[in-house]
């Protein structure tokens, strides 16, 4: 079961909810760059570019191939696994809010499962999502607890 952030657009209007996909992407492995930009990370996408280019060129200049090799593979690596949080920096660059994460097999069904527990996103709106709000403190008991946690008002 894969984790999805879920990203409301930035206007009143509406809009699709984007769902960002939490873990490691092969594609991203093996093409960065061209991975960057199909998800339209122009920055990234540049920074990923001139960092492959300095390594060539670099390797070739020092005759170290092999450690600008490794080093343009822990480029890749990298990408791969932080593939997704840059996306989710990207959206937010543009204005996009964090409305919440979801556990689910597919994007469909992370879907589902948002709209099933949150209703209509709502656009626009300066309140944070419900399970991003500060829940209430609730009274504390002072009787011991056994194991790692305490349940305030539980013995």
């Amino acid at each position: 079961m894969a984790s999805y952030v879920v990203m409301e657009p930035p206007s009143r209007t509406g809009g699709e909810i984007r769902m960002v996909r939490d873990g490691f992407s092969f594609v991203a492995l093996i093409l960065p760059f061209v991975w960057l930009l199909w998800h339209r990370m122009w920055i990234e996408a540049l920074l990923v570019f001139a960092v492959a280019i300095a390594l060539g060129v670099g390797g070739e200049l020092t005759g170290f191939q092999d450690v600008a090799m490794g080093l343009s593979l822990l480029v890749s690596i990298y990408v791969a696994l932080e593939g997704a949080s840059l996306r989710v920096a990207a959206l937010r660059r543009q204005g996009w809010r964090e409305a919440g994460v979801v556990d689910a097999v597919s994007e469909d069904e992370a879907m589902l499962r948002y709209f099933d527990i949150h209703g209509e996103p709502s656009y626009g709106s300066d309140a944070p999502p419900r399970e991003m709000q500060r829940p209430v403190a609730a009274a504390s008991s002072a009787a011991p607890a056994l194991g790692l946690f305490s349940y305030p008002g539980r013995r």
